[in-house]
């Protein structure tokens, strides 16, 4: 029996195509954008972890200078020989890579080069190894020491034996010192030993982790709204499936089929589409993914200083994860479908009375559900604090909007009913009102994709236009500078002072605010910033309270962490603590910073020499500046000109977005695809209800564009639902996400012409969706129209 019965069921795929082609199509591209979004997250982590395992952050605690710079070897050599078990690493740029320097002698387990087979005496001796992947050892400059391919570390970096490092990198000191797990006992205090020093204990995770974490949750969530939209496909597909085969279903049960087996029947079916689809999905996934890995990349790089491989790993925990969600997704789908099957009664389960009755009982359940959810939206928008109340706020609103939408298009095609003058106007709002129950579903993604278009586009040029003109005000000087030691920068800022308006330092130390980790910069008092830069809040004359050692500036992401207002008190020293002065966006940068004048820098930072400058001067004179400092000899690689850092920094900002770019317009796609496929799977069943019509006079041609106007008309009833949506999300995005993300706030603008081009184009695919249905309809031979009055129905 178990076999007739599943050839029964399956029968129905083999006269259906085009809905079996529906189900595995919508499931395929549901999972795929979902795994292309996890096998980015996946090779981004996994990037992480390496450049983490091969310092061993997370996982040792450190000894760092106290107040930034390096670590002298007599420090070091102390700690040695006062018993405590430490390894000294230093970190550096060389060509395009970071080199890493490491003591394998003293050097706890799990750091440096892993391979069993190492010849540890060629990495000590002569002029040593350097290990890496082959695409980064081939970028290195010529150098003496012998390159290892060692594809296990991390992308970008390149590990030697810290006498190697030191001397490719020409420094003395050291970046930190690795402490050992196991200590000895009674050995002296830190303080005591090398008081300039402190011990920073480990921390769970990397710090790059830690960083990325709110961009690859942006990712992930954005990825879960377009298997959402997806899903909405597959629902519909096997909702029309069980409608359709009413008939052998009743037919089964009055046979004796037990109502659990058929049940099970049929889940077992879905289970094997689902992993069919699955299949499939993983390896669209694939193709996205590497698609898209290189812009995550720069993003990453450009963000964070993150480096991800620029290849694609088959890696078991996102193509597993895929293929769970293709059978969660399926399953979710096809729930209330089978709920509905096994709580029907036997003679009821092949009427339409039945399951209209039930259609209005799901109604009522979806709508109060739809009321439910928007009412946790707004009390999450009101109370909610952090980025897990942000995102619940953002799924509650979507997936409320989404199952309200069915419920007001019915009133708003209600009131149209009760309005319309004339037959054939009243019979096509009624006709309308029948058929949204069937286009329901393929209306919420669209409406899903619409919203999310608008809110992260509205998000995406908001910042693009707070961005430049933070660019404006930030990257005032006209050239930029960087020299290679203390000697050449105190030479060329003599050199320059005469030549150039003004010559403004750029140096920065690491410290700690309020116990969280901060850049502290230093500011020249120049006309260059009062001019140019804007504060969120900031009291009278800042920048001359600055100058006068009076107070400090800090970012926006300072003053939300360590909830600092203006005239807080911030602890800079032991017995420095000046008062908040003014507030600043800092759009961009993941950590928080301080900014005070260059006296109290210097007094608080003397070892620290500012490397770093830029210069205002005419713009006219910028050829003329530059030769002069080539002829002083300052190399052309160590000179950049301000267009040349606005142009690095928009291109940062266009790839960060480009990977929601594409997944907005693929959740376009695939809402356009879930109309034309629900429109087509009704085109059968809307033979009984214009046969009629058609026989009271009514033409083909004529029924055929009545069709498309409907489907136009409820895409754009649908976009006028989206507007208000769209914005909303963009309000949560740039009001509360990315500020529990990243610790920064953006204003909001409204592009107009950017919304009704969307509206255009989601009307011209619902046009074109609807085109093809609509021309099967014209060309209905009139044998078929009439063979419905010989039929049961």
């Amino acid at each position: 029996m178990t076999r007739t019965v599943l050839l029964a069921l399956l029968s129905h795929w083999r006269r259906a195509p085009l809905q079996l082609f529906t189900l595995i199509a919508g499931l395929a591209l549901a999972t795929g954008l979902w795994s292309g979004v996890q096998a980015i997250n996946a090779e981004a982590r996994a990037s992480y972890d390496a450049a983490a395992a091969t310092l061993g952050e997370g996982r040792y605690a450190r000894v760092e200078a106290a107040a930034g710079g390096e670590i002298a070897l007599a420090d070091y050599v102390a700690l040695r020989r006062a018993g405590w078990q430490v390894s000294p690493v230093v970190q550096g740029r060389l060509g395009g890579a970071k080199l890493v320097g490491i003591e394998p002698l003293t050097a706890p387990g799990g750091i440096g080069p892993a391979a069993e087979d190492a010849d540890i005496a060629a990495f000590l001796t002569g002029a040593g190894q350097v290990f890496g992947r082959a695409e980064v050892l081939e970028a290195l400059p010529g150098i003496d020491a012998e390159k290892v391919v060692a594809p296990d570390t991390a992308p970008g970096t390149v590990v030697t034996d810290i006498s190697v490092a030191l001397r490719l990198l020409d420094r003395a000191g050291f970046d930190a010192l690795i402490v050992a797990p196991r200590q000895p006992l009674g050995r002296p205090a830190l303080e005591e030993i090398a008081p300039d020093l402190a011990l920073r204990p480990p921390q769970a995770g990397s710090e790059v982790g830690r960083l990325t974490d709110s961009f690859h949750l942006n990712l992930t969530a954005f990825g879960l709204l377009c298997f959402a939209v997806g899903i909405f496909i597959v629902h519909g597909a096997v909702g029309l499936a069980f409608e359709q085969r009413r008939p052998v279903l009743r037919t089964m049960r009055a046979l004796g089929v037990p109502l659990r087996r058929l049940v099970a029947l049929m889940m077992a079916e879905l289970l094997g589409f689902a992993l069919i689809a699955g299949t499939l999905g993983v390896g669209l996934g694939w193709l996205l993914a590497a698609q898209l890995l290189s812009d995550v990349a720069a993003t990453l790089r450009g963000l964070y200083g993150a480096e991800v491989a620029g290849g694609l790993r088959l890696r078991p925990v996102w193509w597993l994860s895929g293929l769970g969600i293709a059978v969660l997704g399926t399953g979710f789908a096809a729930g209330a479908a089978l709920w509905r099957l096994a709580r029907m009664p036997l003679l009821a389960a092949g009427g339409r009375r039945a399951w209209a009755m039930a259609d209005a009982r799901s109604a009522r359940w979806q709508g109060g559900a739809a009321l439910g959810l928007i009412g946790v939206a707004v009390g999450l928008a009101l109370w909610g604090e952090g980025l897990v109340a942000g995102f619940g706020l953002l799924g509650a609103g979507l997936v409320g909007a989404a199952l309200a939408l069915p419920v007001v298009l019915g009133a708003v095609l209600a009131i149209a009913a009760r309005l319309a003058r004339g037959p054939l106007a009243q019979w096509f709002w009624a006709d309308t009102r029948q058929q949204l129950p069937g286009l329901s579903l393929a209306l919420m993604a669209l409406l899903l994709a619409m919203a999310a278009n608008i809110g992260v586009s509205t998000m995406v040029s908001s910042f693009r236009q707070t961005f430049t003109g933070f660019l404006d005000q930030r990257l005032a000087p006209e050239l930029y500078i960087e020299t290679a030691d203390d000697d050449q920068a105190r030479a060329i800022e003599a050199f320059l002072a005469p030549r150039v308006r003004s010559v403004l330092p750029l140096a920065s130390v690491e410290t700690e605010v309020a116990g969280l980790p901060v850049e502290l910069n230093l500011a020249r008092p120049d006309p260059t910033y009062p001019q140019n830069w804007r504060f969120l809040q900031a009291v009278d004359r800042p920048w001359e309270q600055l100058a006068a050692g009076e107070g400090v500036l800090v970012n926006e992401q300072l003053a939300r962490r360590a909830g600092l207002s203006l005239g807080d008190p911030v602890r800079l020293g032991p017995d420095t603590v000046l008062p908040v002065l003014g507030i600043h966006g800092d759009y961009g940068n993941p950590v928080g910073q301080v900014i005070v004048t260059e006296a109290l820098f210097a007094e608080l930072h003397p070892e620290v020499v500012p490397r770093r400058f830029g210069l205002r001067l005419d713009p006219d004179e910028v050829p003329a500046i530059r030769a002069a400092l080539v002829a002083e000899g300052l190399p052309e690689g160590a000179i950049t000109d301000q267009a040349a850092v606005k142009r690095f920094s928009m291109q940062v900002f266009e790839r960060t977005f480009a990977v929601t770019a594409a997944l907005n317009v693929l959740t376009l796609a695939v809402a356009g695809f879930a109309i034309l496929m629900s429109l087509l799977t009704l085109a059968a069943l809307r033979l009984p209800q214009l046969a009629p019509v058609w026989a009271l006079g009514l033409t083909r041609r004529r029924l055929a564009a009545l069709e498309m106007v409907r489907a136009v008309l409820l895409a754009a009833l649908t976009a006028l639902m989206a507007l208000p949506l769209g914005l909303a999300l963009a309000w949560v995005l740039l009001s509360v996400v990315n500020v529990a993300a990243f610790g920064w706030r953006l204003p909001m603008f409204l592009f107009p012409w950017d919304y009704a081009r969307l509206g255009l184009s989601a009307l011209v695919a619902a046009g074109l969706a609807a085109l093809w249905p609509a021309i099967r309809l014209a060309r209905t031979p009139p044998a078929a129209l009439l063979g419905v009055f010989a039929n049961e129905r």
